[in-house]
């Protein structure tokens, strides 16, 4: 199974996390590997079988220290503590301060968020599309995080859409108003469309999660170079493909 291994400035020793990518799994195209087959879908609810799906899980559980808890994601802004979960809860984030609970968020081009403070008391994985961000989904988990005993915290921004592929609205350019002029190189003016057409944008999410993430103190910050659409052979992609697969991004406590 090919692996992303997040890199951190300094990670405390009893936190593990790790990303999945598309290959090394039992799924078939148009959940596949980019070549047709050995795909490493792990998403129930995107149209895959679901034996295909729970053998992808079977044979990931063999990195983990247990189960992930897994998440019924909605573009919200909810927080559960991953310890409690039972069944699969509509969340968009989870946190933990006990050992061996993985928390995870499946993505296709939003972006996975994994956080952890510098003494490795407490973990958490937020689902950071647009909605969700403009939402307060990074702000409530970071509270759920501090109010659970973490302090001095830090952040590792997963595989997602790149900005040179976001394409957006006017809505989403809206959303992120409340930041003012701190948003603005986050949105990039599409020039020449027809005159007829509403104006367009090319937006930077890892620029708006970073500043989502530092309105909140949230400074200590890595990743986020890897853009999901342009890379193929290695991510799933539901703004390029459509029906697709979907990737974990998981953390835990040793």
């Amino acid at each position: 199974m090919d692996l992303l291994i997040p890199t951190w400035h300094t990670l405390p020793n009893k936190v593990g996390a790790l990303s999945t990518l598309r290959s090394g799994g039992t799924s078939m195209a148009p959940y596949d590997d980019g070549g047709g087959e050995d795909g490493l879908n792990l998403g129930l609810h995107v149209g895959d079988d679901p034996a295909c799906v729970l053998r992808n899980r079977l044979l990931l559980k063999s990195y983990l220290p247990a189960e992930p808890a897994w998440l019924n994601q909605v573009h919200g802004n909810t927080v559960v503590e991953a310890s409690r979960v039972q069944g699969v809860p509509q969340a968009d984030a989870s946190f933990t301060t006990q050992s061996g609970v993985v928390c995870a968020i499946l993505t296709a081009d939003c972006m996975p968020v994994l956080l952890c403070d510098t003494s490795g008391s407490v973990v958490a994985a937020a689902h950071a599309g647009w909605r969700g961000l403009a939402g307060g989904v990074l702000e409530n988990t970071v509270k759920a995080m501090r109010q659970a005993g973490g302090a001095d915290l830090m952040a590792w921004l997963g595989p997602a859409i790149g900005p040179q592929q976001f394409e957006v609205g006017e809505d989403v350019r809206a959303a992120f108003a409340h930041f003012g002029a701190a948003a603005a190189p986050a949105f990039t003016l599409i020039e020449n469309l027809p005159l007829n057409l509403p104006n367009k944008y090319m937006a930077n999410l890892p620029l708006l999660v970073r500043l989502v993430l530092a309105s909140v103190d949230v400074h200590h910050i890595t990743g986020g170079a890897d853009c999901t659409v342009s890379e193929p052979a290695r991510f799933y992609s539901y703004r390029r493909d459509g029906v697709t697969g979907r990737m974990a991004s998981m953390i835990w406590l040793g």
